[in-house]
């Protein structure tokens, strides 16, 4: 690693931090800034915490995080809907899709055209007398096609996991550093996600696009970039414009207001500044050194399918056993 690197990142992390950890050396204990993290979370279902906990994070460093436990769903709308069911649906009863940069409408017109888009005749997800599309309905459809190896009775669907035909309530707990901690080197997303939004919606890494294309799928997000799967149920890949600002987010100036909690304690800003402009000087994590000297990310454009580029900071963990540890020097497979 170049000499120059290791004291940019170093640098960056002595700096404050996201707003809630920016007054933590002016506080004797930690108890102002969980009561600060309750603050933001309070449009989210929130099963318990947040607490202070002993962590090890990514690179194996020990440190205080907060721990708080999430039901993986919104309060304020409903997820959905995925798929048309017919090729003559518009708008309304799809959600969207990543193409070339860019969201798509997963209307049944897209899906139809899909060996036109992807130039591979061997696309056809609708019976061609009827023009219904074949979709995942079930729980056993689901985790038959929704998985790397996609099972080849599912090949050619639109790909939907439906939050209730879930067995159980998908509930995920947070471990995040009150305060971030230097890294030797960025790391990928694809490990810990990206982080938390402030209505308890996990902001996760990269859709495995390649994987869902290559066995003639689609996998569709809603229109607010979500989707579902088995294990952490909904969760986002996109940051679309129901994300607006946290309700009790501290105003963050011309970079816009805190939408979530990035994995290594950084906050999550929106993907342009409050004027309407991008923000500049933008590192290859997707973050930058804001006007009050703290860094924070900016989510990347809604169809880049990348909500952040990397985590600058050392990361915490995600744990689907809420009375777990957290030691994310031990890389767990993700689902």
């Amino acid at each position: 690693m170049p000499s120059s690197v290791k004291p940019f990142l170093t640098g960056l992390c002595a700096m404050a931090t996201f707003p809630f950890a920016a007054l933590a050396h002016d506080d004797p204990t930690h108890d102002a800034q969980l009561d600060r993290i309750a603050s933001f979370f309070s449009a989210a279902d929130i099963r318990s915490g947040p607490e202070r906990v002993d962590c090890t994070l990514s690179e194996g460093e020990k440190t205080a995080c907060f721990k708080i436990t999430v039901a993986a769903s919104p309060l304020t709308y409903t997820p959905g809907p995925w798929c048309p069911t017919h090729i003559t649906d518009g708008a309304d009863a799809g959600g969207i899709w990543f193409l070339d940069g860019k969201t798509v409408d997963v209307t049944g017109a897209f899906l139809a055209q899909l060996a036109e888009v992807y130039g591979d005749t061997k696309w056809q997800l609708y019976d061609p007398d009827t023009g219904a599309i074949r979709y995942t309905g079930t729980l056993e459809e689901c985790q038959a096609a929704a998985r790397p190896d996609v099972d080849p009775a599912y090949q050619n669907y639109c790909v939907q996991c439906l939050p209730e035909t879930l067995p159980q309530e998908a509930v995920v707990t947070y471990v995040i550093p009150l305060d971030p901690v230097a890294a030797t080197r960025p790391a990928p997303t694809n490990i810990s996600g990206s982080g938390v939004a402030y209505n308890g919606v996990r902001l996760d890494g990269p859709a495995p696009v390649d994987a869902i294309l290559g066995a003639y799928t689609i996998a569709p997000f809603d229109d607010c970039g979500g989707h579902v799967n088995p294990h952490v149920g909904y969760h986002y890949h996109a940051v679309t414009d129901c994300l607006d600002a946290a309700p009790t987010a501290p105003d963050a100036g011309d970079h816009g207001a805190q939408i979530g909690i990035a994995m290594d304690g950084f906050a999550i800003l929106p993907h342009l500044m409050a004027d309407g402009t991008a923000p500049a000087d933008l590192d290859q994590c997707k973050g930058h050194v804001g006007q009050d000297g703290s860094y924070h990310y900016h989510v990347g454009e809604a169809g880049s399918n990348a909500i952040l580029g990397c985590l600058t900071a050392q990361a915490g963990c995600t744990l689907e056993d809420a009375d777990g540890s957290c030691d994310a020097s031990v890389r767990r497979p993700r689902h």
